[in-house]
């Protein structure tokens, strides 16, 4: 009976039946609603676009919201390259996100006035062809615009398996005073980059700051590789494609030659060095062009600054160069010849170098035999030109230089490389071909007007001395040390003086003429003039041989003949001296210089000097006046034809 009336009830009022029932289901859809039911929809659109796998492990919630609903999705994944190793390019605990509902239905906007992430992950990874596994899917014709952003423990991982590097970086949002919608990041990494080991750590703004061309974007961070550090820190502007950035970058290491692993730029071997300039980028038709400009710093004991660019997006790298220094010690320019630079006594140098440097002094050559690396040399192309106003070299009369270095695939050339030497000036053109297996090097090298006591700091009796000495250098040579090239070449060395003054003194000990010696001793030294002196050698495979050799004075005639072996490194000269006056005492004979360029002799002919003094010794048995006779000179010597340009 009651039921009859209900039914009869409803028949009367169908409008509120129909609410009611609607009412019961909107309560019993509450009840039961799960967001859950819409993971596998959402799930497929996404592999739907992007081509990747992707899963929400956990729950997916939403909190309803008249303006800005928000979503909750817990355990997501989004899968990797079919290439990669690793299954999963992002995952994260928790992405927590608001969203304008209004923006989005009636203008297709994507508006997220807030993210978070819990625990992210993201696996960046360099492929086949040299292809991210970021790349994926067709953009969207909706960008999304994100106004705040969370960053709870996350890691990114980056591998690039065919440059050897492997880095993977802790990144969190940092707290700060004034809740910051999008807080600034803290970074700290390790890992392996090009191989070597490498750190990061460092501040820099919210990711969401990096599309906001408008605004520069900060960033303070350092890193290692190996015993390389940088210390950058600036603004970047437009920072996703690298473009206005500003930085000032500071780079310091052991060697500038781990430049060369890490970033392509090939450098000799160098002492510990530190520089600090302005880092840019400019965007060209072939390429970039990064600029470091106006850096300063120290390389080893010597100071360095000027400007330096290199160009990416040519066949080699292209790097060029103005560098200036006030005063440089000549020491740290040995690698560009294959030497380490001295150690200890204060000296700049490194744990490897030091080691070099006692191999070379236990050595018992002198040459440096460390081959050039062929790959470096056709590694990148350069014009760099260097300029110093100060050598400091204890042990040689350097004043100044000025080096003009051009490298074309693997073709190198200084020319100039010129030095200041003693009030004058040695100026080269050097050519180096490294196209080839071995390198063929011609050196053309001009010496003009360098002054003789100059020449001879250490030597006192040389000081008051007067003279210019100059010359040519015409040899070439094939091999990949210095070593290998001088003891292969060919060609022509000629040097010498006009007129001048030196230390009769002098004179009289290189004759062995004792009595002379004495006289000047007690009375004083007096100059003598120099007519002139040269030497003139021929060069066939590695062997100077002198083609004429003198040293002529108003007093002494000094003449010589041999060779200079450079591939032996040894000495076999032989110097007569040929007095023009008449004196007492003189044991006159050859002087022979001979042994090895790192450990010369220099001695009297004992044969002909014993020859005298046996004959002295018998003549004063006899008559002790008579011992006189044997070492008396007649000065047959003459004067030697001084003509042609070294006497002008």
């Amino acid at each position: 009976m009651r039921v009859n009336t209900a039914l009869a009830s409803l028949r009367r009022h169908p409008w509120w039946s129909a609410l009611a029932v609607f009412a019961l289901a909107i309560v019993a859809l509450i009840a039961l609603w799960d967001w859950n039911w819409f993971k596998g929809p959402i799930e497929r659109q996404v592999q739907a676009r992007t081509g990747r796998t992707f899963t929400i492990g956990g729950d997916l919630d939403v909190d309803l919201d008249w303006k800005t609903p928000t979503i909750r999705a817990d355990a997501v994944h989004f899968g990797n390259a079919t290439w990669s190793k690793e299954p999963t390019m992002a995952s994260a605990d928790r992405v927590e996100f608001e969203i304008e509902w209004r923006s989005l239905v009636f203008r297709r906007e994507v508006h997220v006035p807030g993210l978070r992430l819990s625990r992210p992950q993201l696996h960046l990874e360099m492929g086949p062809g040299r292809v991210g596994n970021w790349k994926f899917g067709e953009p969207g014709e909706a960008q999304a615009e994100f106004r705040s952003l969370w960053i709870d423990d996350g890691q990114l991982r980056f591998l690039d398996g065919a440059q050897r590097t492997d880095i993977t970086v802790d990144v969190h949002s940092e707290r700060t005073h004034d809740d910051a919608a999008a807080p600034p990041v803290l970074v700290v990494g390790s890992g392996r980059w090009q191989g070597n080991a490498f750190k990061l750590d460092g501040r820099a703004e919210s990711p969401l700051e990096l599309r906001n061309t408008a605004r520069p974007y900060r960033i303070d961070a350092r890193a290692s590789a190996g015993a390389t550090h940088g210390h950058a820190r600036g603004t970047l502007l437009d920072p996703l494609r690298l473009r206005d950035f500003d930085l000032r970058l500071a780079l310091s290491g052991k060697d500038l030659a781990d430049l060369y692993p890490l970033f392509g730029i090939a450098t000799p071997t160098t002492p510990p060095y530190r520089l600090d300039g302005r880092f840019t980028r400019e965007v060209t038709a072939l390429g970039n062009v990064w600029h470091y400009d106006g850096f300063s710093g120290k390389v080893g004991d010597s100071d360095l600054g000027g400007n330096a660019s290199i160009e990416t997006g040519r066949k080699r790298p292209y790097l060029r160069a103005r560098l200036t220094s006030r005063r440089l010690d000549f020491d740290d320019l040995a690698g560009f010849v294959g030497k380490a630079p001295q150690a200890g006594g204060g000296e700049a140098t490194n744990p490897e170098l030091a080691a070099q440097a006692a191999r070379e002094s236990a050595r018992t050559r002198v040459l440096p035999d460390q081959p050039y690396e062929l790959e470096k040399l056709r590694s990148m192309d350069a014009d760099v030109r260097w300029t110093a106003h100060r050598i400091n070299a204890p042990k040689l009369p350097l004043d100044d230089m000025d080096a003009h270095l051009l490298l074309e695939n693997g073709l190198l050339r200084l020319q100039p490389l010129n030095f200041g030497v003693a009030d004058g000036d040695i100026r080269s053109t050097i050519r180096m071909d490294a196209r080839e297996a071995v390198i063929r090097t011609n050196a053309d090298i001009a010496v003009r007007g360098l002054n003789l006591p100059k020449l001879l700091p250490t030597l006192q009796l040389a000081r008051d001395s007067i003279g210019k000495v100059g010359g040519d250098v015409q040899i070439a040579g094939s091999g990949n040390s210095i070593a290998q090239m001088l003891g292969s070449s060919d060609g022509d060395v000629a040097l010498g003086m006009g007129q001048g003054q030196i230390s009769n003194l002098l004179m009289e000990w290189a004759g062995i003429d004792i009595a002379e010696a004495l006289k000047f001793m007690v009375r004083g030294d007096r100059k003598i003039p120099i007519r002139c002196a040269f030497g003139d050698f021929s060069v066939d495979n590695g062997v100077m041989t002198a083609r004429a050799l003198a040293f002529d004075t108003s007093d002494t005639i000094i003449v010589g003949e041999g060779d200079i072996n450079l591939r032996d490194e040894t000495l076999n000269l032989k110097l007569r001296p040929r007095p023009k006056d008449r004196s007492l005492l003189s044991l006159r004979s050859p002087l022979l210089v001979g042994g090895t360029f790192k450990d010369p002799s220099f001695r009297p002919d004992y044969g002909r000097l014993g020859l005298r003094s046996a004959l002295a010794l018998a003549l004063g048995n006899i008559a002790p006046p008579a011992a006189l006779l044997a070492t008396l000179e007649l000065g047959p010597g003459e004067d030697s034809n001084c003509g042609g340009r070294y006497a002008k």
